[in-house]
């Protein structure tokens, strides 16, 4: 839903948007005409460029009429006009003529058909001016998704049904943490009944298992650089651009892992492998070999692979360091997004600009911290475990005492 939510606010979608401005302007002009009036100046000024239009158009007919005549009924008609119509007199009716023009122009009738004409011209404008035809295509098919007709729509939609899954997303990763420190305390308390360890320590890597695999599947960091509010005037109306978002990631373990392999570059491939060995490959092994090693069997103890995953694997697990890599890497984006964005924060008279970085840790981070964690204890509980087993099977001897005993005979 984020991702899909980042991709229709994304900056392509609004301020970078043909669409969007052509809207902007069809609406801006639309207001305009709507409340234009010409001032006293600008009155005086259009009548005057009437005046000069019409002038010229009665010096052209004037000129026409006085040019030579071949035929007997042109010449009476140039002679009758002459006679009838002064051209001193119409260059007098001139100013006349042109403050009618202009009122013509005031009335509100005559304002509404103007109105249509300029919109109808920007529409025809608008029809050649559009964004990528893939662009429209992604956002309609989101849209449509989520059964939505417009922006405003979407956003509502999402953003509560987000905010829902995001809390309870957290409430059962602070359940799943918060049985990890029960168990943890139960050892604390039970650590001396021996006949209790197997179980214990089985219930427990059960539950370090589902505490590994929502970690590893649960997205780990949401990178999010948007654009919080941008406003400006434009012909003197308000435009205001909220949530123009630049960029969007969040990916879990898995993800990042599967983007890697996926990618085809030798390079990638490698770092994926790397990830995919010590990040889930070693902590599973660790997890099913401290079961197995568990059963006191010595054929299997004795093998060197199940010794080298039960005991010994925590030398070489990465988790303990992906984690902290992942953390740096958090600190690094959120300094880096910080100062970059932080140089689009700006307020003039006319220009204002409210940049923001909503870059966060996410829940896998927390539960596979809480792993890695557990998977420490767990160890040292395994290390005592094997001291108590070693320690019940040695038969103590009194000093001076001799052990007569037989062997015992099984059949």
């Amino acid at each position: 839903m984020k991702a899909d939510y980042s991709a229709v606010n994304n900056i392509t979608y609004g301020l970078l948007s043909v669409d969007a401005w052509k809207e902007h302007l069809i609406k801006i002009v639309s207001n305009r005409i709507d409340d234009f009036e010409l001032s006293a100046e600008q009155e005086k000024l259009v009548t005057e460029q009437i005046e000069s239009v019409l002038h010229a158009v009665v010096n052209k007919a004037d000129t026409i009429m006085h040019q030579k005549r071949k035929s007997i009924k042109a010449k009476i008609r140039k002679a009758l006009i002459n006679a009838l119509v002064s051209e001193r007199k119409i260059h007098e009716k001139v100013p006349e003529f042109a403050q009618t023009i202009v009122s013509e122009i005031k009335k509100t009738e005559n304002k509404a058909k103007l109105k249509e004409l300029i919109l109808s011209k920007l529409e025809q404008y608008g029809e050649v001016t559009y964004d990528s035809a893939n662009d429209v295509r992604r956002l309609e098919q989101l849209l449509a998704k989520y059964s939505v007709e417009d922006l405003g729509a979407f956003n509502t939609n999402i953003e509560s049904k987000s905010d829902a899954l995001k809390s309870e997303l957290y409430l059962f990763a602070i359940l799943e943490m918060a049985v990890v420190g029960v168990f943890l305390l139960l050892w604390a308390l039970l650590m001396k009944y021996r006949h209790l360890h197997n179980l214990m320590f089985s219930c427990s890597l059960l539950l370090a298992l589902v505490v590994l695999s929502a970690g590893l599947t649960a997205p780990m960091i949401e990178i999010d650089a948007r654009i919080k509010e941008m406003s400006f005037f434009l012909l003197g109306e308000k435009l205001i651009f909220n949530d123009q978002i630049i960029f969007f990631q969040s990916k879990s373990i898995v993800d990042v892992v599967h983007i890697l392999l996926a990618a085809g570059k030798w390079d990638s491939i490698i770092v994926g492998l790397l990830i995919l060995i010590f990040s889930i490959v070693f902590p599973v092994a660790k997890l099913i070999s401290s079961r197995v090693y568990l059963q006191e069997r010595r054929d299997w103890r004795s093998g060197a692979l199940l010794r080298f995953f039960a005991l010994k694997s925590g030398k070489w697990s990465m988790a303990d360091v992906y984690v902290v890599a992942i953390f740096m890497a958090y600190i690094g984006f959120k300094s880096i997004l910080d100062n970059q964005l932080g140089q689009l924060n700006f307020k003039t008279r006319s220009l204002a600009s409210v940049s923001t970085n909503e870059t966060a840790l996410q829940p896998g981070f927390l539960l596979f911290i809480c792993f890695v964690v557990f998977g420490l204890v767990l160890s040292t509980i395994l290390e005592k475990i094997k001291l108590n087993q070693q320690a019940s099977q040695r038969v103590p001897e009194e000093p001076g005492v001799i052990n007569t005993a037989l062997p015992e005979i099984r059949t």
